[in-house]
């Protein structure tokens, strides 16, 4: 658990956990490095300005769509930096990891502060009616024709509303007959001001990043290599990764098998699941773990033989269990 104040723990997923590892494995997986935060930080933005900078010179539809669509991955990627950043996992001085995952969040329209109270009640609730994202991730498979069509309308722009709404610490309904969860009610006093008071900071900042385009000449840029993959792009992405996580698992009773590790090729690794968010039972089994510590700590549970029977799977396996027709009722 990275703190130990009520309202703000990330609490390691202890239901039916097989073959834990030593304290001392777990100490030493657990230690932050920030140099390879740094680093991490820096081949992201770095391949996101490169792009910009070629689209920008050679600005033809046969490079601009190609680059949308890689710029979108690499926003995905800035997600996964300030997931990490929300666990407080990227530096060992909190105001120093808390200012890099606001910076972070900012330019892809997120408050890091706001989804640290979110995404806290995803990993102490998983599956479970508090948890926030099972709108997301419940109920498949569901069938090629229903994922299908939500993607499709992630494309075409018509879900950003609500992914953003999501960030934000809006309420949800996980079903018609329940009442709203109100993730910002849920958590430690300084947390809920810091939510409330980050996410003005988000709107401020993307006001200031228009008009800066406006008054550059550079308006129809920035709409298009930045403001249109995050509106689209990004939102299939995001939908995809998330029910690859944890969609049409095998019982959500246990923590190796509520959620899954994906395994794949390097490049689609790199595309669809950057910075080791791929294996996702190592992070909820032990979220004090940074993301360039999964890869090892997926090795020692193997190793162990706790992952026996865990829900690590190819990319494709998962695909095909998420898409595959439901049950008949």
């Amino acid at each position: 658990m990275d703190t130990t104040a009520t309202g703000q723990e990330f609490r390691e997923d202890r239901r039916r956990q097989a073959a834990p590892l030593p304290g001392s494995t777990v100490r030493a997986l657990s230690a932050i490095n920030p140099w390879r935060a740094a680093w991490s930080i820096a081949e992201t933005v770095g391949v996101i300005l490169v792009a910009i900078a070629f689209a920008v010179t050679y600005w033809q539809i046969w490079v601009i769509v190609p680059v949308v669509v890689l710029i979108a991955s690499r926003q995905q990627a800035l997600f996964v930096l300030v997931h990490d950043a929300a666990h407080y996992r990227m530096f060992k001085a909190r105001s120093l990891n808390d200012l890099a995952g606001r910076l972070l969040a900012m330019p892809v329209g997120i408050s890091m502060c706001t989804y640290r109270v979110v995404h806290r009640l995803h990993h102490n609730h998983l599956f479970e009616r508090r948890d926030p994202d099972m709108a997301l991730i419940a109920g498949y498979p569901r069938g090629k024709r229903y994922l299908f069509g939500k993607l499709v309308k992630d494309m075409a722009g018509l879900t950003a509303w609500k992914t953003y709404k999501y960030f934000f610490g809006a309420p949800v309904i996980n079903d018609d007959a329940a009442a709203a969860n109100r993730p910002l009610d849920d958590t430690a006093p300084a947390l809920r001001r810091a939510a409330r008071h980050d996410r003005w900071w988000v709107v401020a900042w993307h006001l200031a990043a228009l008009a800066a385009a406006i008054a550059s000449g550079y308006w129809v840029e920035y709409l298009v290599l930045w403001v249109l993959p995050l509106v689209t792009v990004l939102q299939a992405i995001l939908r995809l990764r998330a029910i690859l996580e944890h969609g049409a698992v095998t019982d959500t009773g246990s923590p190796l098998t509520a959620a899954r590790t994906n395994l794949g090729p390097a490049w689609l690794m790199w595309f669809l699941f950057p910075h080791h968010v791929n294996y996702h039972i190592e992070h909820h089994l032990l979220p004090s773990i940074p993301h360039y510590n999964l890869p090892r700590c997926h090795a020692e549970l193997a190793a162990a033989g706790a992952l026996d029977r865990a829900e690590v799977r190819r990319v494709g396996s998962s695909l095909a269990r998420v898409l595959a027709d439901p049950a008949p009722a």
